[in-house]
C-alpha cells in the first residue's frame, strides 16, 4: 500500500480523515495525495414538462473550495513533515473535483480515504464514499469523526462468508501482515453460504498471519452494532468489512450491517465491494 488518495473539504471532519490517511501512510511508507472536493451541487426538477437543470459550480465556488481545502491540508502538513518511513503528504492536483470524478481518479491509488458520512449537510457525504467504493475498483478506508491513537495494531475482520468479505480481505492482506492481533469475527445468523471463520484463519496462516476465530450470537442486536460492540471488546483499531452483501436499496429500507457501521463506527473501516 504505497499510494493513498484523500479528498479534502473545508470542514472539521477532514482533519480526522487527514489523520487516518497519515497513520496508514506511516505504516507503509506511502504517499498521501490530497485533492480538493467540490461542495454538492443541486439539481432542480420541473414537473410539467419534466426538466432537470443542474447548476454547475461557479469559478468563485471552485476558488473557495480549493482555498478552504488547501488551508486545512497545509495546516496538517506543517506539523507532519515527511518521515524516514517514507510517508509523504502531497497535493498533486490544483483544481477541485466532483464526487463522480473520485471513482476514475481512485483507480490508480491503492486506497481512498473518506470521512464517515455525516447526517447533517456539513460533513462527509455518502455520495463521495459510494463513488469511490462502487466505481473505483479499489478499496476505501472510512475515517471516524475522531482518529484513534493507534491504527492497524488490533485488526478485526467482519466475516460473513460473502464474496465482498473475501475481496476485502484480499485487498487488505498487507494491513493484516503488519497487525499485532487479528480476529476473524462472525456474528451468528447474519452469514451467507461460504467458508466459516476457521477456514479464513487457515487461509491467512498461509500468508504468515496468525488469526483467531471468534463466533458470537447476535443476542437480538442489530448486525452492524453487534460487530462494532464485539470489535470494541477486542480493542480493535481497524475493522475490515465487506460492503453491502445485500443491495443498497434493501439496506436503505430495512437496514443492514454496512449501513449501521457507516452510521456509527468510531474506528477506521477498510471496505471493498
Amino acid at each position: 500500500m504505497k499510494s493513498i488518495l484523500l479528498p479534502v473539504e473545508h470542514h472539521a471532519s477532514s482533519d480526522s480523515a487527514l489523520a487516518v490517511a497519515w497513520q496508514a501512510a506511516q505504516a507503509f511508507g506511502a504517499t498521501v495525495s490530497a485533492i480538493a472536493l467540490r461542495p454538492v451541487h443541486y439539481q432542480v426538477v420541473g414537473a410539467e414538462p419534466i426538466v432537470a437543470v443542474t447548476f454547475p459550480p461557479s469559478e468563485q465556488e471552485d476558488t473557495e473550495a480549493l482555498a478552504g481545502a488547501k488551508s486545512r491540508f497545509d495546516a496538517f502538513a506543517k506539523t507532519h513533515p515527511a518521515e524516514q518511513s517514507g510517508a509523504v503528504l502531497d497535493w498533486p492536483i490544483g483544481s477541485p473535483i466532483d464526487d463522480n470524478q473520485i471513482a476514475s481518479i481512485s483507480r490508480v491509488y491503492d486506497v481512498t480515504v473518506v470521512g464517515r458520512p455525516a447526517t447533517s449537510g456539513d460533513g462527509p457525504r455518502m455520495t463521495t464514499l459510494e463513488s469511490a467504493l462502487f466505481d473505483g475498483g479499489r478499496p476505501i478506508l472510512v475515517a471516524p469523526p475522531t482518529a484513534g491513537a493507534t491504527f492497524g495494531k488490533k485488526v478485526v475482520i467482519s466475516w460473513n462468508q460473502s464474496t465482498e468479505s473475501a475481496r476485502t480481505v484480499a485487498f487488505g492482506i498487507e494491513l493484516l501482515k503488519q497487525a499485532e492481533q487479528v480476529t476473524v469475527l462472525t456474528i451468528e445468523g447474519v452469514t451467507v453460504p461460504g467458508p466459516n471463520g476457521q477456514a479464513m484463519c487457515d487461509y491467512l496462516s498461509h500468508h504468515g498471519i496468525n488469526a483467531a476465530e471468534l463466533t458470537v450470537p447476535s443476542n437480538g442486536r442489530k448486525p452492524g452494532l453487534a460487530i462494532l460492540e464485539e470489535a470494541d471488546k477486542l480493542g480493535c483499531d481497524l475493522l475490515l468489512k465487506g460492503a453491502y452483501t445485500q443491495s443498497r436499496i434493501r439496506q436503505m429500507i430495512l437496514g443492514g450491517a454496512t449501513s449501521q457501521i457507516l452510521a456509527s463506527t468510531t474506528v477506521p473501516v477498510f471496505m471493498a465491494n
